[in-house]
């Protein structure tokens, strides 16, 4: 067999321009022999690059050849969150060996930040015929339909325990802080036992919804998630955070943080006492007392209101908490807004009961009848939440009402104070860090915020199945996982504050509201960074990334695909996010 190779040779000469020579090479038995075709040396540099390509298998094509794009793909946002999700090894977390369900699941995941939808826009997003982006490119994935979603849905929810394990293995360590908080979403339809009628935060009136739990790290890390039915209170959902945390993810040392809504009298007592005495070793909780306590903490002497004079912090004991302590403070700005509002809901409510008063007393078809008129007071004061602070009496033919001056001023004596419990051991929390750990919830409220907001969009929700329900639910808490991170690392292009130390330093009190760095004040006043990049939020950043596109482009009769030209914002993003493009 005789096999030959072409290929251009540069050979130097000592005192001339070297020799560009066209040389063809092949085997003689175990030899290796060449000899030259021709001197190309007389041809101009382009005519000897083109050779040199044309026997590298190139395809040229003539200088009158037009170049005609012939499709554009947004591509920058998925390469950064697709990225991003690759880099945080969440890919692994889902399965440690890639498969068909893996795939489906990350562009799930992906999706849900990039272009947030049903499952049916989220599969035409990904088929090569109708995509909008190139996440269907990057996974490989051409012909998907809603049912190869719904039951990646499915594996992906037998898989939850796993998935949750593997994140509290990587964030969370014994004594560590873990705040606890829920929320609603609404739920469209009637088919799943999970959607019940209970109490609505999402202002949509009486429609089922769903339950939320969120479990994250101290700095606001998601790592785990439970859907209750809509009926469930806040407080019955505690039970199965702790065994989560103690039995699941093996914990023997935890401090749960919740608010005074979620951790009650009674939650402490039946699922962190176990109805005992004293809680078993290892488990705490910060949590804060309703208003009722509070009073009773002042009628009691416990809390001398007096101290609060010079002074926004304070440790009290009390014989009504044994072996807890309670970390009093009061912010006077929050006095200031509570004082406002209050004034602002009583004149509303006079104003609306002066209505029904004037109609029960004009000439004409006055409007009398004591249930009638009692239904209309009661729905005055419920749209307020006022009913506390008048007295009233209603009869046949009249009503009249007055404020209840001495129940507001007894309410006014304790706008801003609020008071704190934990049974957390001085030496292991001073004080400031109690406060500090219960503040910190703001970052669960973050995450709900981000989650229900067009930034994510877990709602609304059509799925009939439960394990459906809870598997988009646990999608979207792993898009916010990644989106966590993402908003930590691009923080010097965004409009929040990178340097949350120099912001922790410039406050002035850990009661006092939370204050900006120099640095952000600045970049927010600008509205640009130091360098003169303009700022973003993160919406807007994925929506700058996305003009970052994957071309298809023909030039004669040759195909191929190039990217456009990152800006120079975009070059900092993937530098930031340490990612290659």
């Amino acid at each position: 067999m005789y096999i030959a190779a072409m290929y251009i040779e540069t050979v130097p000469n000592r005192t001339s321009p070297p020799a560009i020579l066209l040389r063809e090479s092949h085997r003689d038995g175990a030899t290796t022999r060449k000899r030259t075709l021709a001197n190309l040396s007389h041809l101009p540099p382009a005519a000897i690059d083109a050779v040199r390509r044309i026997l590298r298998g190139e395809t040229l094509v003539g200088a009158d050849a037009q170049l005609e794009i012939e499709r554009s793909w947004p591509h920058g946002h998925v390469a950064a969150v697709l990225g991003m999700l690759r880099k945080l090894g969440l890919d692994a977390m889902l399965a440690a060996r890639p498969s068909p369900e893996r795939t489906l699941v990350i562009a799930m995941i992906v999706a849900r930040i990039i272009a947030p939808g049903s499952k049916l826009a989220t599969a035409r997003g990904l088929d090569a015929e109708t995509t909008g982006n190139t996440l269907g490119q990057e996974l490989g994935l051409t012909d998907v339909d809603a049912e190869a979603l719904y039951a990646a849905l499915d594996w992906v929810e037998a898989r939850q325990a796993r998935i949750e394990a593997k994140l509290a293995a990587q964030h969370l360590a014994d004594g560590t802080l873990l705040l606890y908080d829920v929320t609603s979403s609404y739920f469209e339809g009637h088919t799943s036992p999970l959607a019940k009628l209970g109490h609505n935060r999402d202002g949509t009136g009486w429609q089922p919804q769903i339950v939320i739990g969120l479990l994250c790290t101290a700095e606001g890390r998601p790592v785990a998630v439970e859907v209750f039915p809509g009926n469930t209170s806040d407080p019955k959902t505690l039970q199965a955070a702790v065994t989560k945390a103690r039995e699941r993810f093996g914990l023997t040392r935890v401090v749960f943080v919740g608010d005074r809504g979620l951790i009650t009298d009674a939650r402490i007592t039946a699922d962190l006492r176990n109805g005992e005495e004293t809680a078993p070793d290892g488990l705490a909780w910060i949590t804060a007392l309703r208003a009722p306590a509070i009073r009773a903490l002042v009628e009691a002497g416990d809390l001398q209101l007096s101290l609060f004079d010079h002074q926004d912090l304070g440790e009290i004991s009390s014989d009504a908490y044994p072996g807890e302590r309670l970390i009093a403070c009061r912010n006077p700005l929050l006095a200031v807004q509570r004082a406002r509002k209050r004034l602002e809901l009583l004149a509303a409510t006079e104003r609306d009961l002066a209505i029904i008063t004037a109609a029960t007393q004009r000439a004409r078809r006055p409007f009398h009848g004591r249930d009638r008129i009692g239904v209309r007071v009661g729905r005055v004061l419920g749209r307020f939440k006022m009913a506390k602070h008048f007295t009233y009496e209603i009869t046949e033919t009249g009503f009249t009402y007055a404020r209840d001056d001495a129940r507001i001023a007894a309410e006014a004596a304790l706008d801003g104070f609020y008071v704190i419990r934990t049974n957390v051991p001085a030496d292991v929390l001073a004080a400031p860090d109690v406060v500090a750990a219960y503040k910190s919830l703001s970052h669960v409220e973050r995450a709900f915020r981000t989650m229900k907001s067009a930034d994510l969009e877990v709602r609304p929700i059509y799925h009939r199945k439960d394990t459906r329900i809870r598997a988009h639910v646990l999608v979207c808490m792993l898009a916010y996982y990644v989106v966590w991170h993402m908003k930590r690392a691009l923080a010097p292009v965004l409009f929040a504050d990178a340097d949350p130390a120099a912001a922790r330093a410039e406050r002035v009190s850990i009661v006092a509201p939370a204050v900006r760095s120099p640095a952000a004040l600045r970049k927010v006043a600008r509205r640009r960074t130091e360098d003169g990049t303009p700022l973003h939020s993160f919406r807007t950043l994925v929506r700058d990334l996305a003009t970052l596109t994957r071309n298809s482009v023909r030039l004669g009769e040759v195909r191929f695909q190039q990217l456009t030209t990152p800006t120079a914002a975009q070059h900092r993003v993937f530098e930031l996010l340490g990612i290659r493009l």
